[in-house]
């Protein structure tokens, strides 16, 4: 949520925003209720002058005069008082609401673009493996191998549902177990095990809903299974005042994550690419605002580290305004090389927030002991999609022979196993 005096005071920035983000969100009808609720906090001042005509009647009255002229004022302006204090129940919950659905301000430095087509290669991790064979997907190293059954997943709950099988519920479980215990041990992230389920407030928190309620998964409770472990995370300290010497704080979690969303056709959705339910470490921090480009940083190169540790080809790059998320002030994306896809996929997004989140969340600090509490910063990112990191694996360890090599950083947690071979 964006704070209001930058509405009020400096609507040319958030207009400039929306342009480079390409949104239709009406401002100047937002700005038209924020000037309309300020008239009608103008209510307070004829609540005052009630008050001040009714000590008037007490003394007249008291003095045996007559006070039916104060008595008439009194209720016209008792009229006014109701007639404003409903109007401005009103417009409230429509500012607030419209608040709700105004993305954040890109930051200075962002690429400045409609699409993907804008985003800015930073920089390129090794070199895309070219095989010396008619590379394939991993779909299809997969279930060659037994590994991978998108059959069973149809006879449970239908498409876009995958299941791990044997070997492949190892390879998976050792991504998992690799990456929290390099984020945890190396990097410096305190694990949490959250709840699957989360609440209204805490999608709201996140800038989840109400803009993204079609992609969620809802429970006839009125729950939601979250989407990414990005929301419990980011609501651990909702409605909090943190103390400004304990930031920065870090935190990482396993978590499955649902989806509903179908996607667009086309080959990228093939395989582990886009699923209802897919599995993914979450990093997220609460930093100081003038930590938060530093810390960004950091946690995107946590990141890199694992596709390093694991010599898979990557790539980072600086997202536009057009294609950034609807919280995000600036977004790293990492691309990992696809060679069975020839393609580069989006393997994690690293993001800063702002107070975006915060303000939605009423997360604060204070500075310094018994100062004025101030919004914190949040971000996160993907550290990583563990389904695609298999994927990429299957993909460049494939071998002519059908067989794939289990990267060395990964056998410690396979048991020692150092290739799948065809059954």
């Amino acid at each position: 949520m964006l704070d209001r005096r930058l509405i009020r005071e400096q609507p040319e920035v958030v207009r400039k925003a929306l342009r480079d983000r390409g949104s239709d969100f009406d401002l100047d009808a937002l700005i038209a209720l924020e000037a309309r609720r300020r008239d009608l906090l103008s209510v307070e001042g004829l609540k005052a002058r009630k008050n001040e005509l009714s000590k008037q009647i007490g003394s007249v009255i008291q003095g045996g005069g007559s006070a039916e002229d104060l008595k008439a004022e009194v209720a016209d302006l008792s009229g006014q008082i109701a007639a404003m204090e409903a109007e401005l129940v009103e417009v409230e919950a429509q500012f607030e609401a419209q608040m709700l659905q105004i993305p954040n301000v890109p930051k200075a430095e962002v690429p400045v673009g409609a699409d993907e087509e804008a985003n800015v290669v930073v920089k390129t991790w090794g070199e895309p493996r070219r095989l010396g064979f008619e590379a394939r997907g991993h779909w299809e190293v997969g279930e060659a191998l037994g590994i991978l059954s998108f059959e069973y997943a149809a006879r449970i709950a239908g498409g876009r549902f995958a299941c791990d099988v044997g070997l492949g519920a190892r390879l998976e479980r050792a991504l998992i177990n690799l990456m929290l215990d390099t984020h945890t041990r190396k990097h410096g992230y305190t694990e949490i095990f959250p709840p699957f389920l989360a609440s209204e407030a805490a999608l709201v928190g996140t800038g989840n809903l109400p803009k993204f309620e079609e992609d969620l998964f809802k429970t006839r409770e009125g729950y939601y299974l979250i989407p990414t472990a990005e929301v419990p995370l980011t609501n651990l300290h909702h409605g909090q005042i943190l103390e400004g010497e304990d930031l920065p704080l870090y935190y990482t979690a396993y978590t499955p994550c649902f989806r509903s969303e179908a996607g667009a056709a086309g080959r990228e959705n093939r395989g582990l690419i886009r699923l209802h339910q897919f599995h993914k470490i979450e990093l997220m921090k609460f930093v100081r605002p003038e930590q938060a480009d530093e810390e960004l940083e950091k946690l995107t190169r946590n990141a890199e580290t694992i596709l390093e540790m694991l010599d898979l080809p990557h790539r980072r790059l600086a997202l536009c305004t057009g294609d950034m998320g609807f919280g995000s002030a600036q977004t790293f994306d990492l691309e990992v090389w696809m060679p069975g896809m020839d393609s580069w996929v989006e393997i994690s997004s690293c993001s800063q927030y702002g107070d975006f989140q915060a303000r939605r969340c009423g997360t604060r600090y204070r500075p310094e002991p018994g100062a004025r509490p101030e919004f914190v910063h949040t971000m996160n990112g993907s550290g990583l999609a563990c389904g695609r990191t298999m994927a990429a694996i299957l993909e460049n360890y494939q071998q002519e022979s059908g067989s794939v090599v289990i990267p060395e950083v990964l056998r410690p947690y396979m048991g020692g196993v150092a290739e799948i071979l065809p059954q």
